[in-house]
């Protein structure tokens, strides 16, 4: 996994401070099978683009709070807009409306 990702693509990190809309786009980048669904594995993924402590631990908290439909995915609005929610109260992400 480490050397596949030294010839992926850069991905773009988010600033400090960002939109709802740019946090759905920024996290899609980590939807690498392109199936409009992101999985444990890619929230880690995303988790650990921002250096974040434990981000599997992390990304599994966030999977049982996000996962309305408990299908180990987040692959609805409902579910994205709970994955907005617990990353600004719980992760500490600065997102905001509009």
């Amino acid at each position: 996994m480490a050397l596949m990702s030294c010839f992926e693509l850069p991905v773009q990190q988010p600033d400090r401070d960002m939109s709802v809309q740019e946090f759905k786009v920024w996290i899609k980048q980590f939807d690498m099978d392109h199936d409009k669904r992101i999985s444990p594995e890619e929230l880690t993924e995303a988790l650990e683009s921002l250096h974040m402590w434990f981000s599997s631990w992390k990304a599994r908290r966030v999977m049982k709070d996000a996962d309305a439909d408990h299908t180990g995915f987040i692959d609805n609005k409902k579910e994205v807009e709970k994955l907005v929610k617990y990353a600004q109260q719980r992760l500490h992400m600065k997102i905001h409306q509009s």
